[in-house]
């Protein structure tokens, strides 16, 4: 028995002393009329729940699979299905916790490509609803958070298993969110030029073209830190901007804008 298994048998036992001591939550671990069933049998009931969208259910039998047999393949399995579970029963914390645990517990395992997918997948959902928000929320305090941790765990699934079958939607889902991101971090950059924020204006900004620089929003990026250093009287970093955007985007409408108000003599708000 390997160590991890000594450390996962000790963790069982002594959950199932401490169900000993509470009928009720032993009864909540393991069903009733779960008590003399088999893995196979187990994992079944709970795969079956899953096809008919009852993921209490699931997560119930999937957890008296756990307790009765903690090891072999279906204990593994029903981690992973635990996670999506979880992740349907709309308990994302939870979900992401559990695939964590699986990836540390099984390393190897030859489906650990898809708890780093789904973790990936978890997070992206919890950003697009966040971004669906975006326009009732203050843009100073718009949190790109979930979206940027989703392109991180889509980023670990590409590294580590280039040729997972995962591997192609995860990397569109990074293509999306990279824009979605940089688009966040536009509009807060637009918010603090408006607010005479130049400093986090330009700091927004400056994101976005030392990280997000394969985005639409590169353009616009570069003028508002043209602007902002302007302001903050920072004229070698303002025409280091410059020189960036009107050399590879001279007819963008960033850059003949920023060209028209310097020659008609206009301020950085046009008046």
């Amino acid at each position: 028995m390997s160590f991890i298994q000594r450390i996962v048998l000790l963790v069982v036992i002594a959950m199932l002393s401490a169900c000993s001591n509470n009928p009720q939550r032993s009864q909540s671990i393991i069903g009733m009329d779960d008590a003399d069933k088999s893995a196979a049998t187990l994992y079944q009931d709970a795969r079956n729940a899953l096809d008919r969208g009852d993921y209490e259910t699931a997560i119930q039998k999937l957890e008296s699979l756990e307790a009765r047999f903690p090891f072999g393949k279906f204990a593994q399995q029903a981690q992973l299905d635990k996670a999506y579970s979880y992740y349907k029963f709309e308990e994302p914390e939870t979900a992401v916790a559990q695939a964590d645990s699986f990836i540390k517990l099984y390393p190897r395992h030859p489906r650990v490509d898809y708890a780093y997918y789904l973790k990936g997948v978890i997070r992206f959902n919890q950003g697009i609803s966040a971004f669906d928000e975006i326009a009732k929320m203050d843009p100073a305090t718009r949190d790109s958070g979930t979206a940027r941790q989703a392109f991180q765990y889509f980023s670990e699934l590409l590294e580590r298993f280039p040729e997972s079958p995962y591997a192609q939607d995860a990397a569109q889902r990074m293509a999306y969110l990279r824009n979605s991101i940089a688009r966040s971090e536009l509009y807060s950059a637009r918010y603090y030029i408006k607010m005479n924020a130049y400093i986090a204006a330009a700091n927004r900004a400056k994101y976005i073209v030392e990280n997000l620089y394969q985005t639409p929003s590169l353009p616009e990026a570069l003028n508002i830190m043209v602007k902002a250093y302007r302001k903050l009287r920072l004229d070698d970093l303002a025409a280091d901007a410059e020189r960036v955007l009107k050399t590879n985007f001279p007819k963008h409408p960033q850059t003949l804008a920023l060209n028209d108000s310097k020659l008609f003599g206009l301020n950085d708000t046009g008046e």
